[in-house]
């Protein structure tokens, strides 16, 4: 068995910023599905979104994300949030994150559905920076030990306990290490924040990774989970057959790139949102592309900013032209196809300003959480944000209440007496696909009622199979991906059943129009 005082599973953002904290005092252990680097923080192009501009105000950045996220937000989470964002990118400065700069000054720049510019960002490969830097610093800490390649199975509960319980309390993981052996790892506190479930769907720009591993292991266990069915897609992906997942960023709009429709070779935006055109909240730009490729019959669309000059370009988004050079496609002097895809998983388990889950002793932080901050839709660049102010905040309760912790007690070994290995993967692969396919299909940009249960439909009959293999089939990192992608697949379409409206993320032809009151869709196991 493996004992440390707290555990992290996921070495993003979230985790490594808890982990920093926590080992000022204590011995932390954090463990990642693959390498250290695999988590969608290394992959986060645009940013990081701050107040750090003399005409900008706490106010004007709360309005901006209270209105991206069509007021189903919590206040006093994006409160929190905004006020402590200019702490979060000093103390990344300090453990040497090189911004942009301007000057004397950060260089800022303005994204989608922002008011001001107040994005920090590092060229183009600002999450790549951050998480260098991060990594660097656990690397260097002797309270922290890095366990890549552990990919966990469940939490361990009271349930587990050699004396069972029924308490709820959380006491770690059972991981699978790279021998294909199942050991529980154990602590007095863990913190999840094992990112979100975009691989959900067949596009997507979350790494390979992202399969709501946090999350369905969390409703499993018995926690609250909310707001599933607002799942960010970004408009800008680029369409290109031989590169999968590659985001165009926001930015790219933001500093005056255009959309145009390739057939029409016009402007589009200024029938869908005139006043705001490129720069509108991505879930009204993705739907618009989503209309265009529709009505047209069209590919992709292109995002043209040709127009801005060679320079500009290269010198704005030095690592996005390297890699369309590659691809044969010079964004200096003509438009980068693009497509929409899922980018961000805006619901997930419930907590609360300090990072605690309905579970004595888990915490959450980061993607694979419903904070209340980014609502029914994310702003741009606040999800970085998210997992410096509640990886600090959960490992700061953490450390005030750490006497509340009582030692892990003696925890049942992971029982595989009764399976054999898999003779046929192929089951696998055909389930991951199907679900991948529907989910876009039926679960996608646009919603009706008859997709939605038609998806319900197909997820029933796959949790038989699925659960079936599961009982009879020695546990792989392929099946423990695929038990979740269809555990999440479930609580996406549960969710979107029960809201009858259409909210920011959420757009249904069967309820087009906005209720009156916002209303969290929360799901208890």
């Amino acid at each position: 068995m493996n004992e440390a005082d707290i555990l992290i599973i996921g070495s993003g953002a979230a985790g490594l910023t808890a982990a920093l904290t926590l080992a000022q005092q204590h011995k932390v252990l954090v463990l990642a599905k693959g390498p250290l680097t695999g988590g969608s923080t290394h992959w986060a192009q645009g940013g990081i979104a701050a107040v750090l501009d003399a005409g900008d105000t706490f106010d004007n950045h709360i309005r901006d994300t209270m209105v991206a996220g069509a007021g189903l937000n919590r206040r006093e989470t994006v409160e929190f949030v905004v006020e402590r964002a200019p702490r979060a990118i000093a103390r990344l400065s300090e453990l040497g994150v090189p911004f942009n700069t301007a000057g004397a000054d950060l260089h800022l720049t303005r994204e989608g559905g922002h008011s001001h510019r107040r994005i920090v960002h590092v060229a183009d490969a600002t999450g790549r920076a951050v998480q260098a830097a991060l990594l660097a610093a656990a690397e260097a800490h002797p309270n922290i030990t890095l366990l890549p390649d552990r990919t966990c199975v469940e939490l361990i509960t009271g349930r587990n306990e050699e004396r069972y319980s029924g308490s709820g309390r959380v006491w770690g993981v059972y991981a699978l290490d790279p021998s294909g052996k199942i050991g529980a790892y154990t602590a007095r506190a863990t913190i999840l924040a094992a990112g979100g479930a975009g691989r959900v769907y067949q596009f997507s720009t979350a790494p390979r990774g992202a399969t709501g591993d946090g999350i369905a292991m969390a409703w499993r266990a018995g926690a609250r989970v909310s707001n599933m069915e607002m799942m960010q897609f970004h408009p800008t992906c680029l369409y290109h057959l031989g590169v999968k997942n590659f985001l165009i960023t926001e930015a790219v709009r933001g500093e005056g790139g255009r959309l145009i429709n390739p057939r029409t070779a016009k402007r589009f935006m200024e029938f869908y949102d005139p006043e705001r055109m490129e720069l509108a909240p991505r879930d009204i730009v993705a739907r618009a592309i989503d209309a265009e490729i529709k009505r047209f019959g069209l590919d992709c669309v292109h995002l043209d900013i040709s127009h801005m000059g060679a320079d500009f370009v290269r010198g704005h988004f030095p690592n996005i032209h390297e890699k369309l050079l590659r691809l044969d496609i010079d964004m200096t002097r003509e438009p980068i196809p693009v497509v929409p895809a899922q980018h961000y998983t805006c619901g997930g388990i419930v907590i609360d300003l300090t990072g605690r889950t309905d579970l004595p002793g888990l915490y959450a932080a980061g993607e694979c959480t419903e904070s209340g901050l980014h609502g029914a839709n994310r702003l741009a660049s606040n999800s970085l944000l998210e997992c410096f102010v509640f990886g600090e905040a959960s490992a700061q309760d953490i450390l005030d209440r750490w006497d509340e912790f009582p030692m892990p007690p003696t925890i049942r070994e992971w029982d595989e007496s009764r399976v054999t290995d898999s003779d046929e993967e192929v089951v696998i692969k055909q389930n991951w696909t199907e679900i991948r396919r529907f989910m876009w299909n039926y679960v996608g940009i646009v919603r009706t009622t008859k997709r939605l249960e038609r998806a319900a439909h197909r997820i029933a009959l796959l949790h038989g199979e699925i659960d079936d293999y599961y009982g009879h089939f020695r546990v792989t990192t392929d099946l423990v991906e695929l038990r979740n992608l269809l555990q999440c697949a479930d609580l996406i379409v549960q969710c979107a059943l029960r809201r009858h409206e259409s909210r920011g993320l959420h757009f249904t032809l069967d309820h087009p129009e906005t209720d009156a009151e916002a209303l969290d869709t929360v799901l208890v196991p």
